[in-house]
């Protein structure tokens, strides 16, 4: 909670700087302001949003609940306070509110079309987050019904393309992270074939990653795992190039997670805004 209002308090000091000088010229009156939702969404946010009006000595009222969907032109929140307090916050507010919303309101689309062909498959966001907001950018895949997979580099190993450049091979990547870490951390290997996908398993690696390649090729290393009798020793995951388009394809092999770095660097906001409802 802390590491949140911290945040947070930075946020609304960008923005304000040593003061809203616009907002001077207006009485200092109370006012009361609603935050409408402009289109259909799903929210994420409010708490957030409640937080910041708080800072500013506002009081914030949510009249949807997290994680609801909502039909356009749906008001979302009321608030009553100062009108120079409500409106020194309302671009933050707004910018937090929109992005966690667009944020979770993509995660539930993907969501919602992979259980229709396979629903052991959980959808997860990666680490491509905008710098200072991943805290809030992996809550709104939670919100959405995804999942966060690493918040950080220390959450658990995986090796990558350019860890397995330096090493040499898969399976020394993974001897190497077992003697460092033991069983503290999972070890994750991203493999792009299906020589090195059985070599991790071999290997004792807890997750593959099947990176970057076709859905066609997911299917046909899955199966070859299978055959082999190494499927259920590892968890796999999917990801790289997956959009609304093929992750159907996808999801309809004998995966465990998808995950999708559009979640979060590639996301379009909702359309919000606040409207001053009166004194």
């Amino acid at each position: 909670m802390h590491v949140l209002r911290e945040a947070l308090a930075k946020f609304l000091e960008e923005d304000i700087g040593k003061g809203d000088i616009t907002s001077q010229i207006l009485p200092d009156d109370v006012v009361k302001a609603k935050i409408v939702c402009k289109e259909r969404a799903v929210i994420a946010g409010l708490h957030e949003a409640g937080m910041l009006f708080e800072m500013v000595k506002c009081k914030a009222e949510s009249l949807v609940e997290e994680g609801s969907l909502v039909k356009p032109k749906t008001t979302i929140m009321v608030v009553n306070g100062n009108a120079r307090s409500i409106l020194s916050a309302e671009r933050t507010v707004l910018n937090v509110l929109m992005r966690m919303s667009g944020i979770a309101t993509e995660t539930k689309k993907f969501v919602d079309e992979v259980k229709k062909v396979n629903p052991n498959v959980r959808i997860a966001c990666t680490r491509k987050t905008a710098p200072g907001f991943r805290i809030f950018d992996k809550r709104s895949v939670k919100v959405g019904g995804g999942e966060t997979h690493r918040m950080r580099l220390d959450n658990m190993v995986l090796i990558k393309d350019n860890h397995l450049a330096i090493v040499g091979s898969v399976s020394k990547a993974v001897k190497l992270a077992k003697q460092m870490h033991g069983s503290k951390n999972n070890i994750e290997v991203e493999v792009r074939s299906l020589n090195e996908a059985i070599e991790a398993v071999n290997a004792d690696a807890d997750m593959i990653m099947l990176d970057n390649l076709t859905a066609k090729q997911v299917h046909s290393i899955v199966k070859a795992l299978k055959k082999k009798e190494l499927r259920d020793k590892v968890t796999i995951e999917v990801s790289g190039g997956i959009t609304h388009k093929n992750v159907k394809q996808y999801a309809s092999a004998d995966i465990d997670l998808i995950s999708i770095g559009s979640l979060t660097h590639s996301v379009r906001a909702i359309d919000m805004s606040l409207e001053i409802a009166g004194s």
